[in-house]
Parts: structure tokens; sequence; C-alpha cells
């Protein structure tokens, strides 16, 4: 670790509970570059101009009309990937039995009251077929083997937010009512379901399909695996959504990613001076890795996930410094090569 002794005696000066260190003049400055750079910011017209086939098919609706058993089973037969891998009917003694279970759910006045609020909040998602649109374009650019999925929403009663497989993508819709709204997710905690919200939403789901192409090793059980991971997958979102800002791919507000920036020095040297890098004690990953209110280890006032965020810098100085495109990168399984050839270090 004697590269970094200049760099840790300079941090020991430092004091983690000024965390995060921000002037208002200084953060007003930063949102209105954010904001300039979103408005400035342009699409490849050659991604744009691809010819892909994609529409959102809500079955919330279908579903929720029915009337009768026997109106289920016609759809269950119209939708067989929705029925056997997200409805998983298969589990239930019969399709007979499950479109009786389901229009029991149609009757239930819960249920009832949440289909119309979703129908009320996403009356029009023109906007978010657009996004995501958009999304699977620049994925079909950059990787010709990416099947475009069939796109569905539904109202899942909470039970699930996104599905993915080759085949589907299915968006629950009531997992992204706004946050204010009297329904929520009952089993979240109230600093994940903050970014339950529409602008996050396709940025969710790229990162998800990201996983078809992260070719990272994780049987070194390390936290720098971890890091590498989250790090490529933050990367892969990025570059398909260019103009979406980081906080809505990370799920940090703006002000959480303006002070990690503003503390990145001494985040790294955190790191650095307790050797978690290689440190294989999954409990210690989950500290730095899992989802968290908060990084009390560093400081009460830094965000959850930390690593995942040391990652994606990481990662984005490795494809910076040697020159590597996205596919070779995703194909990439050595983390300690993308590590070691980052050549990272925090800005200062």
């Amino acid at each position: 670790m004697s590269v970094y002794n200049d760099l840790i005696q300079n941090l020991l000066k430092m004091n983690s509970k000024n965390f995060p260190i921000l002037s208002l003049m200084f953060l007003s400055l930063v949102f209105f570059s954010c904001k300039k750079e979103s408005q400035d910011c342009l699409l490849d017209q050659e991604i744009l101009d691809m010819e892909i086939t994609m529409e959102i098919e809500r079955l919330e609706d279908k579903f929720y009309e029915a009337k009768a058993p026997g109106e289920i089973l016609y759809l269950l037969e119209a939708y067989p990937e929705f029925a056997e891998n997200y409805l998983q009917v298969g589990l239930y003694g019969s399709y007979e039995d499950f479109a009786n279970e389901l229009i029991l759910s149609n009757e239930d006045s819960l249920m009832i009251s949440l289909y119309q609020e979703v129908k009320k909040e996403f009356n029009d998602i023109s906007g978010l077929e657009e996004d995501l649109l958009v999304a699977f374009k620049h994925i079909k650019y950059f990787f010709p083997e990416f099947k475009v999925p069939k796109v569905y929403t539904f109202v899942s009663g909470f039970a699930s937010d996104i599905y993915i497989d080759k085949d589907i993508l299915v968006i629950g819709l009531d997992y992204y009512l706004p946050f204010e709204h009297r329904y929520q997710p009952p089993d979240l905690p109230q600093y994940i379901t903050k970014r339950y919200q529409e602008e996050y939403l396709v940025p969710m789901i790229v990162t998800a399909i990201s996983s078809q192409f992260n070719q990272t090793d994780l049987s070194q059980n390390s936290l720098l695996a971890e890091m590498i991971y989250y790090g490529k997958a933050y990367h892969f979102t990025k570059s398909m959504l260019p103009c979406t800002p980081d906080d809505y791919i990370i799920g940090y507000t703006q002000e959480e990613v303006t002070a990690c920036f503003d503390n990145e020095v001494y985040i790294w040297s955190y790191f650095v001076e307790n050797d978690l890098l290689y440190t294989t004690n999954p409990f210690e990953i989950r500290k730095y890795i899992g989802e968290a209110p908060s990084t009390d280890e560093i400081s009460p006032e830094a965000p959850g996930r930390l690593g995942r965020w040391l990652g994606w810098n990481i990662v984005d100085d490795y494809t910076l410094n040697n020159k590597v495109s996205l596919p070779e990168l995703m194909l990439e399984s050595d983390t300690e090569k993308i590590f070691r050839r980052s050549g990272y270090k925090p800005r200062l």
C-alpha cells in the first residue's frame, strides 16, 4: 500500500464528520452544469435511425377488466410466456384454479383501488415507451445479439417491480407511483422507495439487462470483484442512456452524487487504509455494496452502496485509459486486471 502513502497522509488531516463538504455556491454551480449538460446532450443519430420493433402492451387492463374465469383462461393462452414465467401458473393445481383466484383478486376493493390509481398516474406511457425504445436501440447497436423482449405492464399488487428474461419484460407499474402517493410498496424501507419513481424506471431496466453481458469473475468473493461488477453494470447503463443524469442510474439524489465526488479522496482513502478491497468477509462486503440508508463506517451522511459508486469510477477510468470498447469491457472477467489497468485516482 506504499503507493498510497502520500495520499493517506494528506487525508489524515480531513474530518469525516464534514461529509458532505459543500458550499451553497458550489452546489448551485454543480446543479447548473448538470442541467446544462442534460439539455445539450445529443444522441447518436445513427443509433436513433435503427429499425427495431417494440411496443408496450398494457396487460393490467386486460387482466383486471376480466369478469369471468373463462376470460382469464383466454388471456393465459394468449400470453404463454407471461403466464408461465411471470405469473407462474404452473405452481397452481390447474389453470382453472389460477383463473378463479385471479377473479377473486379482481373483486378485492384494495386491488380495484390500486388499479384505478395506476390507471390515473400512468394514463399516458408514451414517454416511457419512447425512452425504452431508445435504450433498446442502443443495446442492439452495441450488442447485435440482443433480442428485444416483449414488453408488458401490469399491476402486481406489490409482488414484483421488474421481471425480465430473454423473452419478456414485465413492469409492475404499482411500484412506480409517485413517492407522495398513499400506495407504496409495503415491504421496502423509505430510502429505497424514494428511487421507485418513473425517472428511475428505464435506468433500472437497462441495469438489469446488463447482467446478460456482464462477464465478471465473482469467484474471488472479494469486495473489489463486487465493486467491478456493479461498476460495469452502471457503465453499461450510462452508455445506453448517455443523456440520463448519474443520480437516476445509481439511485442517489443529485446532492448525494455531488457530495460523493466532493469527498472522493477521503472515501477512497478509507477503503485503502482499512484494506477493504480484498476482503472476502461477506458482512464487510455488505456494508459497502448492500442496500443501506448510509455508509455509517465512513459517515452517517454518506449514502449507502459506496462500493458500487467507487467501482463505477474505476471502470470508467479503465475504459478511458485503455481505449476499451463497451463489448470488450463487458466480456472482460478479470476484475484484478480492470483495477490495476484503470489507473484510478480520486479526483482532487
